[in-house]
């Protein structure tokens, strides 16, 4: 969310001026919807003892507000999940919980919490499912941040300027797989110590303004409380008001409300209180009521497919359906080469898989599905799925993966997005034998002969020899391929000898998988993930 940060220095003088200036700024005409949800909403907050103090009754009475406000709410603590990953909760944890290999476990545990790890009523009954609304939260000597206040995004998590802007770009990619719940970032209290307190200021007025910005990031489903702004002046504010939100910045970058050390007091608290509900009432419309900024492209009619009916596509049967993203969606992560610039976002948008891809020359990129338990597809004869693309030619791989941990195989087939998947949806079918094993593994170029034994399915994106591979792709209804359902081999047409020529003998294709040229054989063999 891109809001306006307003600097002043106090004074009545200047707060006129500021709301004079906002009542008469067009964007903030819209109507803002601060209502409560009308049904019960489940809730969980990540924190440690900042937060335990806020939510309890009586300190910072956060807790009550939002279950007076139709919110479930559960929280975590020192000691709470899996790996008591609970006790980790400074900025460079959120990598573990978020952009990691025990993310799935991880999020399982968080989203399945229903139980309390700090003092506050719930008069709600919890209304059974998933929570949908992930508040995490740092405390305190997170603001310590090392570096200078405009140092750009670094290469590692680092309590510093540039770590911590690594850690929020490295962990959006898996809240983009998740469109089904609202992911809010609440920012560090300040610190006392004026140290560090300008990089302090300046991180998190990045989180506020330029994080989702700088990432392209157009969904709803991400939002920043500046927790830390509001702590540092009595006239500092992050709140909505009935002409929309105010981000207002005061004169301050230290703590304003000590409790005789760093943890903020009960009357910040309770500001933080009054103004964070209004703000996640906001929020919670906003992603409720948002539909996806960018979509599947229209067909293109023409002549032709105007005098011809356009058939529906065949159902895919319940038996073979791997994935319509609509009624079965399995668990969705991207991994980029995180050496590169290169960038992938990939979620369910209008019923089928939207995947967005930027990937740099020499690097790489995946949309992985995932699977709770190994799939035995041994009843089918291979892959089929539907295609659509903003423009053909896109090369792009479908990957296979076999065994865990040192046992793990991958096999992949290498394709094009054909012409016919521009003008609407374009079938796709790949029988077993089309899959190979990989380069960079043992007994490379090995036929598949696994399907009893598969983890998880990908496309994955490689960087053309000098220039970026990307655009945008849709992909849906991936189901088995039975024996009658395998298509007879056609005859090649010029277009079609063209589309599918040999990556040697067209020069933009690149070979199967450039990740063997991109990253060392170790880092290859465990297909380091980051999302």
């Amino acid at each position: 969310m891109k809001t306006n940060s307003i600097h002043f220095h106090g004074g009545m003088a200047a707060w006129i001026l500021v709301t004079m200036l906002l009542s008469a700024s067009a964007p903030y005409r819209q109507a803002v919807d601060t209502s409560p949800p009308q049904q019960v909403v489940k809730l969980v907050f990540i924190h440690h003892s900042t937060g335990e103090n806020w939510l309890a009754d009586g300190y910072g009475d956060l807790g009550q507000t939002l279950g007076e406000n139709n919110y479930f709410v559960s929280d975590t603590n020192y000691g709470w999940g899996p790996e008591a990953v609970g006790d980790r909760t400074d900025i460079p944890n959120w990598v573990e919980w978020f952009a990691s290999e025990n993310t799935p476990v991880y999020m399982q545990a968080l989203f399945n919490e229903s139980e309390q790890h700090a003092a506050y009523t719930r008069t709600l009954a919890d209304p059974g499912g998933e929570n949908e609304i992930i508040l995490f939260k740092s405390c305190f000597p997170n603001s310590a941040l090392e570096g200078s206040p405009n140092d750009p995004p670094g290469t590692y998590e680092e309590l510093s300027v540039s770590g911590a802007k690594y850690v929020y770009n490295r962990i959006l990619p898996f809240f983009a797989s998740r469109p089904d719940k609202l992911f809010i970032v609440i920012t560090a209290p300040p610190l006392s110590d004026p140290a560090h307190a300008e990089n302090a200021r300046a991180f998190n007025e990045w989180l506020v303004n330029d994080w989702l910005a700088e990432n392209n990031y157009t969904q709803h489903n991400v939002a920043v409380f500046d927790f830390y702004n509001l702590l540092t002046s009595a006239d500092a504010h992050h709140r909505v008001t009935e002409v929309g939100v105010e981000h207002l910045i005061g004169a301050s970058n230290t703590l304003h409300y000590p409790s005789g050390d760093d943890h903020p007091s009960a009357a910040g608290s309770q500001k933080a209180t009054d103004e964070f509900v209004p703000m996640l009432n906001y929020f919670y419309h906003r992603w409720k009521a948002d539909a996806p900024n960018q979509s599947a492209p229209e067909p293109v009619t023409t002549p032709q497919t105007e005098s011809m009916p356009q058939e529906s596509p065949a159902q895919p049967s319940p038996s073979t359906l791997i994935a319509d993203f609509e009624t079965l969606t399995p668990t969705l992560n991207a991994y980029w080469d995180d050496a590169s610039p290169t960038r992938i976002t990939c979620a369910p948008v209008e019923n089928s898989l939207q995947i967005e891809f930027d990937v740099t020359p020499g690097a790489w990129a995946t949309c992985v599905l995932s699977f709770d338990t190994t799939q035995n597809w041994s009843s089918g004869q291979g892959l089929s799925f539907r295609i659509r693309a903003v423009e053909a030619g896109i090369p792009y791989d479908v990957d296979i993966y076999t065994g865990q941990n040192e046992s793990r195989e991958t096999y992949l087939d290498s394709a094009t997005v054909p012409v016919d998947a521009v003008n609407g949806w374009a079938d796709v079918q790949i029988p077993w034998n089309e899959f190979h094993r990989a380069d960079w593994e043992a007994d490379a170029g090995t036929v598949f002969n696994k399907p009893d034994q598969i983890q998880e399915i990908a496309i994955g994106f490689g960087g053309l020899d000098s220039t970026s591979n990307s655009g945008t792709i849709w992909v849906d209804d991936i189901q088995l391929i039975t024996q009658s359902a395998v298509s007879p081999e056609p005859q090649p047409t010029a277009e079609s000898e063209s589309a599918s020529a040999p990556a040697a003998n067209n020069p933009t294709i690149p070979c199967p998988s450039p990740v063997a040229i991109a990253l060392p054989l170790a880092l290859l063999a465990r297909l380091k993930r980051v999302y």
